[in-house]
């Protein structure tokens, strides 16, 4: 099995919480992750945010389970790296 290293996902949310609260939410998943959010658009109550993640071994379910907990909606997974176990070390 592969371990995942980075994840760009397209996420819906809420304007609350802000998205600094959504990133630092997302980044503390991880002791390692790495989080890069850009607001795609907005409109009079939501935002459709691009997320990276980057990380050692992301935790997708975490993740995911993180985004919903937050009020926002995971879209789509729009990219993933994934490096063998072998490439770790």
């Amino acid at each position: 099995m592969g371990l995942v290293k980075r994840l760009v996902v397209d996420v819906l949310k809420p304007h609350q919480p802000s998205s600094i609260e959504f990133s630092q939410a997302i980044a503390r998943v991880g002791v390692d992750y790495k989080v890069r959010l850009t607001v795609v658009e907005m409109d009079e109550k939501t935002e459709t945010l691009e997320v990276v993640i980057e990380g050692n071994d992301i935790d997708f379910a975490a993740i995911k389970s993180t985004i919903s907990d937050m009020g926002g909606s995971l879209h789509s997974i729009d990219e993933v790296e994934v490096h063998s176990e072998a490439d770790a070390g």
